[in-house]
């Protein structure tokens, strides 16, 4: 027998791998898998992360046990020959990519566009997302923003690389106060989300590994989470407890939006347009006001300064604010349905209202780029006068994102200047949160993008100077000298504390400048 190619006609084919919903799955179960062949035009009709409901045809084959011997396994491979796919998802949002104008009827767009002339409209909607939260604002309203996103540019053509339009959120304050409440509900609203927890990631379960194929015993790639939850958000519960591997993935994800893959001879570049909201916990179980943010959480400075916004939820030794939470906790129990939706916004109205509007594509108005330059280099004289920075461009662009996305809220064309008057409000405030140095008071950026403050630098700078000048006036009588006894010597002569970590970090710049070498305990003059 010999196929003459020429005469043949091919058809398309393609292997999805369904998994079990985990909505639909019993309680201590792991999710069922199936395979499912589409044919045709039903390839590439589903995207991964879609939850999808198949008609076909249930089928069973033999297998041989070994391909050059006729006996077949007793158990047959079952899979599906698909018929239809349809999309299951009605209370999760729509993707970027669908016709918005069809799925919705012209009467529900009118009265979405109504609601957005309604002067109160951000206050409806961030009172809408998450009504079990209590207060949180400001808060609310950044997450907000993020499931709108900013505009989305391809200047491949000129050859400038793609800017992000996704906004990046970090949730950290003390247990207890509705982080992982308000991870679960985005992650339920927002279509391809995923919601994982930083103990029980790894590195390979978010990006991709490599396994064999079944039928073809060739190596494939199979994506994780961050892949998959293309064009919507990845909830990440648990930040600070991910390992040191984990974390580095999310530099590259998180600014260039691209994941890089070399592994077993499959070297390729995948899509990661997502979203990160990170919930995180400080390392003394509860806040210290006295430490720095970078301190507190204790996560690499390089990955702060990724994230657009910065919010802490701290929880107040407040009688009043006491009363008011429980109250609002009480009354989650005895209010029923009708009152509930006569309180908030329908939900069905809010998934609506940000699938409509997350369509929409804002231009930057010459007015508004002007207020972005203007509120940019007001920021850097700000830290300029004091000797510290107090902005990088980095803050400009993630400026530029949240004006995008209010205009988006408004259901605005252009970026007008009361979407950067409240970016630049959100932004502010969520620096006064995250960015304060606790010695002075002051917004300092360079504690989320060094690690360090202006003062920690100076006084960093100031312990070197010292040390190298008690060092050398050892230097003439001994080679080497003790760790314990040179740090006992430097706080005797120092009027402030001297902590050890500070002491390293001078040794360590000595070092630099080959003045000593440190082996163990030990100290020895170059």
């Amino acid at each position: 027998m010999q196929l003459i190619h020429n005469r043949s006609h091919f058809s398309d084919r393609q292997i999805i791998k369904l998994q079990e919903a985990p909505d639909d799955m019993p309680p201590g179960q792991t999710p069922h898998t199936l395979m499912v062949y589409a044919h045709n035009n039903l390839v590439d009709t589903v995207q991964p992360g879609d939850r999808v409901s198949v008609t076909g045809i249930y089928r069973a084959a033999p297998l041989r046990v070994n391909p050059r011997m006729r006996n077949l396994k007793a158990v047959f491979k079952t899979y599906i020959d698909a018929v239809q796919f349809t999309r299951t998802d009605a209370d999760r949002l729509r993707g970027r990519d669908e016709d918005l104008e069809k799925s919705l009827p012209a009467d529900r767009v009118e009265q979405l566009k109504e609601l957005s002339k309604l002067p109160d409209v951000f206050e409806r909607l961030a009172r809408a997302l998450a009504p079990s939260i209590y207060e949180n604002e400001d808060i609310k309203k950044g997450v907000l923003l993020q499931m709108f996103g900013g505009a989305r540019k391809d200047l491949s053509n000129t050859g400038h690389s793609p800017f992000r339009s996704e906004v990046n959120i970090l949730l950290c304050g003390d247990p207890g106060t509705s982080k992982s409440q308000l991870l679960q509900y985005v992650y339920h609203l927002l279509p391809r989300g995923q919601y994982t927890s930083g103990k029980g990631s790894s590195a390979v379960g978010l990006t991709a590994y490599i396994t064999k194929d079944p039928e073809t015993r060739q190596l494939v790639l199979q994506t994780g989470a961050l892949v998959l939850s293309d064009n919507g958000v990845c909830c990440i519960d648990e930040f600070d407890k991910m390992n040191d591997s984990t974390r580095a993935i999310l530099h590259e994800v998180m600014e260039q939006q691209t994941l890089s893959i070399a592994k077993a001879g499959i070297i390729c570049s995948l899509n990661a347009r997502t979203s990160i909201l990170a919930a995180a916990n400080p390392r003394e179980s509860r806040w210290n006001p006295k430490l720095t943010t970078v301190e507190n959480i204790q996560l690499p400075h390089t990955l702060l300064s990724r994230f657009d916004l910065i919010f802490l939820i701290l929880d107040p030794q407040d009688e009043l604010f006491d009363r008011r939470l429980a109250r609002h906790l009480v009354s989650l129990y005895h209010l029923n349905q009708a009152q509930e939706e006569e309180e908030h916004m329908d939900r069905n109205t809010l998934r609506d209202y940000i699938a409509y509007a997350r369509m929409l594509k804002p231009r930057l108005g010459e007015e508004a780029g002007q207020m972005l330059i203007h509120a940019y280099v007001e920021m850097r004289k700000i830290g300029s006068q004091r000797g510290s920075v107090s902005a990088y461009p980095r803050q400009l662009e993630s400026l530029i994102r949240l004006s995008e996305a209010h205009a988006k809220m408004r259901l605005s064309d252009i970026v007008e200047p009361v979407d950067v008057d409240e970016a630049k409000r959100l932004h502010r405030e969520a620096l006064k949160q995250s960015a304060v140095d606790p010695r002075t008071g002051t917004i300092d950026i360079g504690i989320l993008t060094t690690g360090l403050s202006a003062t920690e630098r100076l006084r960093r700078v100031a312990i070197t100077k010292v040390l190298r000048k008690l060092l050398e006036g050892k230097g003439a009588k001994v080679a080497s000298v003790k760790y314990q006894q040179i740090l006992n010597e430097l706080k005797e002569q120092s009027d402030t504390p001297i902590f050890p970590a500070q002491f390293d970090a001078a040794l360590r710049d000595l070092q630099d400048d080959d003045f000593l070498i440190r082996t163990g305990e030990t100290i020895r003059l170059c």
